[in-house]
């Protein structure tokens, strides 16, 4: 979108994936990118079965999540020594700098909503491969 152009109101079909730094294929949706998002970013995620993410941050922003279907398993904290499971329903928040690691454990897809306080969704993204091994692929 260029930045000069009028903001107006856009619809978004998720047909276009992308695969982020974490490891796991977005739907794109609402961002920056997409639309001229100014403070925030939504996107669809499926995560298959078996599947997890790289350890990471959002330096910058915070993220709120809504799982549609399916579970999620997340592991968070400095050393991943929290663990949470969010089912279809539920809402999950991270906040801005908190290290986590989402996988799904179950044999059916899960699909959440998620939802970040930063248009550039991948910008503040900082990997953090010293903490993979702590979760047990």
């Amino acid at each position: 979108m260029d930045a000069t152009s009028q903001p107006t109101c856009h619809i978004v079909r998720p047909k276009h994936a992308y695969d982020g730094k974490q490891g796991l294929s977005y739907f794109e949706g609402i961002a920056a990118e997409t639309v001229g998002a100014k403070g925030i970013c939504m996107h669809l995620l499926t995560i298959p079965p078996g599947v997890r993410a790289k350890a990471h941050l959002h330096e910058a922003h915070e993220t709120a999540i809504y799982v549609l279907s399916g579970e999620a398993h997340t592991w968070y904290g400095d050393r991943l020594e929290h663990h949470v499971i969010t089912h279809a329903g539920e809402f999950f928040y991270i906040p801005a700098g908190v290290p986590h690691m989402p996988a799904n454990l179950s044999s059916t897809p899960c699909t959440a909503v998620i939802a970040r306080t930063d248009p550039h969704e991948q910008e503040s993204v900082v990997l953090l491969p010293e903490l993979d091994a702590l979760v047990p692929a």
